[in-house]
C-alpha cells in the first residue's frame, strides 16, 4: 500500500524550512503531493508556476527521485483535497508553540471532517525553525540577502524580482 502525503501552504517562495519539512515527510510517506494554495483574495510574489518549478528543483536538490513529489494548485478545504487525492496523511510543520496552537485546532477541525485523514506534525529542524516566507520575502523587498534562507535557486529569483525583473 501507498502512503501518500499532501503538504499544503503557499511556498511563496519555497524555503529552507519548507524542504527541511518536505525531506522529512518523504522519510516517512512513500509519495508527497506538495498542494500551493491559491487564493483569489491574494497577491502572490510567485505564480504558480514559478512556485511549482523552484519545489521541484528543491526536491532534485534532495536527491529523492522526482516521481515521488507532485505539485498541484488547490483552493478550498484541505482535507477535501487531500481526500480527493488518495492522501491519509496531512503534513504540517511546526515551528514553534504559536505554530502548534494553530494547527492542533486545525487538526481536530479536519480529523472531524475528514477522519481517514490523519494530520501528522513535524517539527522543523532547530537550523531553520525561524524561516518564514513572510520575513523571506521582507528581506528580500528591503534590498537584503535572502540567501541564507532559501535554496539557490530561490535566491536567483528573489534578487531578480528586487532588480526589477
Amino acid at each position: 500500500m501507498t502512503r501518500t502525503a499532501l503538504y499544503p501552504g503557499s511556498f511563496d517562495p519555497v524555503t529552507n524550512g519548507h524542504v527541511d519539512v518536505l525531506a522529512q515527510a518523504l522519510d516517512i510517506a512513500d509519495r508527497v503531493i506538495v498542494a500551493i494554495g491559491i487564493s483569489a483574495t491574494k497577491k502572490p510574489l510567485f505564480s504558480f508556476e514559478e512556485r511549482e518549478t523552484m519545489i521541484r528543483e528543491a526536491v532534485a536538490a534532495l536527491g529523492h527521485p522526482q516521481a515521488r513529489v507532485d505539485v498541484m494548485a488547490f483552493q478550498g478545504l484541505v482535507v477535501k483535497v487531500a481526500a480527493e487525492r488518495g492522501a491519509s496523511i496531512l503534513i504540517r510543520g511546526l515551528r514553534d508553540g504559536t505554530d502548534l496552537d494553530y494547527e492542533m485546532q486545525m487538526a481536530g477541525m479536519n480529523g472531524i471532517m475528514a477522519p481517514s485523514v490523519r494530520t501528522i506534525f513535524l517539527p522543523a529542524s532547530p537550523h531553520v525553525r525561524h524561516i518564514t516566507a513572510t520575513l523571506v520575502r521582507q528581506i528580500a523587498q528591503m534590498g537584503g540577502d535572502p540567501a541564507p534562507f532559501v535554496p539557490e535557486g530561490v535566491a536567483a529569483r528573489l534578487a531578480a524580482r528586487a532588480a526589477g525583473g
